[in-house]
């Protein structure tokens, strides 16, 4: 896989907010990749669940105690769903299956491939790491609703401090070891354990502020966290 390839984990909470299909960022989306594609870059992009993740999950507890199995399942049918949305809208540029297994290689002649969750304990964020692996890719772009990483909840505690350069033992630290589906973690404890043994570097900006995503493509200063070795 060429240096130019990168690995972008697309938080479902930009997809789909609580708010419905975020179209508008949908469509400034697809302009930033289709012009990152001109200057030869070639992307896998594995989405995220959203709102529609958390709803379904929500329903079935007022109904029955959702077992963490079930809870996962229904995140992984919901990241599919916006999965084959990407893939409509790349419908020219993309491999035309979704990736659901990031261990088997594929051979995919297009610049973009759109992936989704894999099985219940292994997050999107999993998702990326373990196609960084297969394919040999070093950099991992999580994008999501936060400008930063923090070195603790920053809706619970005024004093967090924004980290903007962090290496994975001290990234661990704040986030565990344990995988929670539903839990709200800037990046999944179990995927950046795998992401330290590989040495890769992950990013994590926000989706929302595409011009400052652009920086970070042509290796201007950028706003966001950088976790690694």
């Amino acid at each position: 896989m060429p240096k130019n390839a990168f690995i972008i984990s697309l938080g479902g909470s930009l997809i789909a907010p609580p708010a419905g299909i975020d179209a508008k960022f949908l469509r400034a989306f697809r302009a930033l990749i289709l012009n990152r594609l001109k200057q030869g870059e070639k992307f896998f992009i594995i989405t995220g669940g959203g709102a529609t993740s958390r709803r379904y999950a929500a329903a079935a507890d007022k109904v029955v105690r959702a077992a963490d199995e079930d809870r996962d399942w229904l995140g992984i049918h919901a990241t599919r769903l916006n999965a084959h949305l990407l893939r409509t809208i790349f419908r020219q540029e993309a491999h035309p299956v979704i990736i659901k297994n990031p261990a088997a290689r594929i051979r995919a002649g297009k610049k973009v491939v759109i992936a989704a969750g894999w099985k219940p304990g292994r997050s999107t964020d999993y998702v990326a790491v373990a196609l960084a692996r297969t394919y040999g890719v070093k950099t991992v772009i999580n994008l999501s609703n936060i400008d930063y990483a923090y070195d603790k909840d920053p809706r619970k505690f005024k004093n967090a401090k924004k980290l903007e350069h962090i290496d994975w033992r001290g990234f661990r630290r704040i986030v565990g070891n344990r995988w929670d589906p539903g839990a709200n973690t800037p990046f999944d404890p179990v995927a950046s354990r795998l992401a330290q043994k590989l040495n890769l570097k992950v990013i994590i900006a926000n989706g929302k502020n595409l011009k400052n995503i652009e920086s970070l493509f042509i290796g201007k200063k950028f706003r966001g966290t950088i976790i690694e070795n």
